[in-house]
């Protein structure tokens, strides 16, 4: 309830926060979509700005406000948004929604390179009019530079800055195009839909232009994607205000257009010749904040994913840090450099922001038309009218297919470095959620109570030196009464663990995002505990302090003593040393696999080497850690055809 309550709130400090995190990457658009789509070497014509105007005006209507802001924003889970939220709420219904995820997820993450470098280049590409000859790529590379860099120091100072920057930006929008409306207000005659339907199905080579189109309404997903951050009712108030300052831009820019009929854009760019000369320096700088503030957004957005794809399995353990107390703030240090990299390499290679719009747009339609898939299903299963879910499903894939088709006229002048970096993504999130299941298919488990009696023998054997007070075994086994054959094995036979009580620790990541709970079973009093964890898949895996905290807990309610046994520490109330034990898994070489799943598994051990510990990525003290390598053996070789001699 408390989460619903904050969802649907409005308050002032919400729609600021809202217009500084949400909408920097729809607000740019007016920087580039309307020169896109009416070219820069043909002769201008009437009827194709105001068709241009009439598809951007209801392109960003109809995916943006009623599919995202009305209808997605529903499906919350427990106040969060995003397609692996989304998923989340409906994967124990379909396993095939996995597919949808996956190719959603890894296009999003492939538009995140694409969106920084054609937002900033886009403005500082402004500072041509007032000097012709000035290089913009090293101006542009400085400003990722700049931008990646302060990641790691969190950005919640920064932050605090968005909005009001944001307020100002979306405002001079408004203010400008307004302007040259009033110079001609007959262009909003463009609001008519039949100026659209009349551009694309007369105006030769029109449908290929709605790959330009669509650039308008590219953060749409991220509307979604930031609903923790902001709320649902904050974002559905401000987007009132941030479309209307967006409609105005784009009709202004269309009036000023539309005064140059039989004219060549050439090297104009309809945005900033919206300016007065005596503003220009003031826009530029005032849009290249907008942009590193969209840039910021994407960042965010990426690291927000990449947490979520860890605790759903979909890709590898890397290092994930808290920058700050507040929510939501995430750094994921190999994810900001890999889209940095990203970031340059797209600079370096298309050098001009118009030559990136080819790289631009067609991923996210992807990520839309899964959102549209998985949201269908939310729909289904949440018992909305069966003829509405059918409607919804079959228009919007309609309508995103013309987008996807637009777009993949852009595949050969730079769409396909788009569909590589989504591709790479998507591909190792294959792997890691099929190495996955192949692990939980053939890891083997075994009941606890059959090992009672053994363990607590072994407990009380002075004969065997004691591997500490407390041995805390970290565990994949999900049911309360088993544990892993290979934990057996560590205790029992690859060097006997004797100790005062043994712990067993599990790990279960919930499909609620910020769940918080844990569960004890008694397996022998004093002698051996359960401890499962259910965590929500966006909360860090600090096990060492919850642990402490599980402990804390059970002594105060004398479950569990925990002081030495020692007799000379014992008398001092001295407590027991503790000792986590974290099973590694290697590669076997007595296997015999199939060639697909020995290349799945071959590949997965092989990016795991690169990532974060399992004692890391747990929060464990790596001085009370010890690390057991141990083989995963998928399938025994069977039949070795090996003879004795006798001689």
């Amino acid at each position: 309830m408390e989460d619903k309550k904050h969802l649907d709130t409005v308050t002032a400090a919400g729609l600021l926060v809202a217009m500084g995190i949400i909408y920097g990457d729809i607000g740019t658009s007016p920087l580039y979509v309307l020169r896109s789509v009416v070219g820069t070497t043909e002769p201008i014509q009437s009827d194709v700005v105001r068709g241009a105007l009439s598809c951007i005006f209801w392109t960003v209507t109809l995916q943006t406000t009623f599919k995202y802001v009305i209808l997605i924003l529903r499906a919350d889970n427990r106040g969060e948004g995003g397609i692996f939220a989304l998923y989340a709420l409906v994967r124990r219904h379909a396993k095939w929604l996995t597919i949808p995820a996956i190719i959603g997820g890894s296009s999003l993450l492939a538009d995140s390179i694409i969106t920084p470098p054609i937002s900033v280049s886009s403005a500082v590409e402004g500072l041509r009019i007032l000097y012709p000859h000035i290089p913009t790529v090293p101006i542009v590379i400085g400003i990722l530079a700049f931008l990646f860099l302060i990641q790691t120091f969190g950005t919640s100072v920064v932050g605090t800055a968005f909005g009001p920057i944001m307020l100002v930006w979306f405002t001079m929008l408004g203010t400008l195009g307004l302007i040259h409306i009033v110079g001609d207000p007959t262009i909003l005659a463009s609001l008519n839909p039949m100026y659209g339907v009349s551009f694309l199905t007369k105006t030769p080579g029109a449908f290929w232009l709605l790959g330009a189109v669509f650039l308008s309404t590219t953060g749409a997903e991220a509307l979604y994607s930031d609903m923790g951050h902001c709320g649902r009712a904050n974002i559905r108030v401000s987007w009132v205000y941030v479309k209307t300052c967006l409609m105005l831009n784009y009709f202004g820019q269309g009036a000023f257009v539309e005064s140059l009929v039989g004219q060549k854009l050439g090297e104009q760019n309809p945005f900033y010749s919206l300016m007065p000369e005596w503003f220009l320096i003031i826009g530029i700088c005032v849009a290249t904040a907008a942009t590193v503030i969209a840039s910021q957004a994407m960042l965010t957005g990426a690291f927000t994913l990449i947490s979520e794809a860890i605790r759903l399995n979909f890709w590898p353990k890397v290092r994930l840090r808290y920058p700050s107390n507040q929510k939501g703030q995430l750094y994921v240090p190999s994810i900001n450099w890999l889209l940095f990299a990203g970031c340059i390499g797209v600079v370096l290679y298309f050098q001009e922001s118009s030559r990136m719009e080819a790289a631009y747009g067609l991923a996210i339609t992807l990520t839309m038309m899964m959102s549209t898939i998985l949201f269908s299903y939310y729909m289904y299963s949440h018992k909305y009218n069966a003829w509405f879910v059918v409607f919804f499903l079959v228009f919007y894939l309609a309508i995103e297919s013309c987008f996807l088709v637009a777009n993949l006229a852009k595949f050969t002048h730079g769409g396909w470095v788009s569909i590589l970096i989504a591709g790479i993504m998507g591909f190792v999130m294959i792997v890691w959620l099929r190495a996955f299941q192949i692990k939980l298919r053939l890891t083997e488990y075994v009941r606890i109570d059959q090992y009672t009696q053994a363990i607590k023998e072994l407990s009380r054997d002075i004969s065997i030196p004691k591997y500490a007070t407390h041995i805390v075994f970290m565990s994949n086994a999900a049911r309360q009464s088993e544990i892993e054959s290979k934990i057996i094995y560590s205790i029992f036979q690859k060097r006997p663990k004797r100790a005062d009580i043994y712990w067993f620790v599990h790990v279960d990541t919930t499909d609620d995002p910020y769940t918080m709970e844990y569960k004890v079973n008694t397996i022998a009093p004093d002698d051996a505990y359960k401890v499962t964890f259910k965590l929500g898949f966006r909360v860090e895996q600090r096990i060492n302090l919850f642990f402490r905290k599980v402990i804390e807990d059970m002594v105060k309610n004398k479950e569990v003593d925990i002081t030495s046994r020692y007799e000379s520490l014992s008398r001092q109330n001295v407590i027991g040393d503790f000792r986590f034990v974290v099973l590694e898994k290697f590669l076997s070489f007595e296997n015999e696999l199939p060639t697909t799943e020995r290349l799945i598994m071959s590949i997965y051990f092989s990016i795991k080497s690169f990532t974060t510990p399992e004692d890391r990525w747990f929060g464990l003290d790596s001085s009370s850690v010890k690390i057991e390598k141990v083989p995963l053996v998928i399938r025994p070789v069977e039949n070795v055809q090996l003879k004795r001699i006798t001689s």
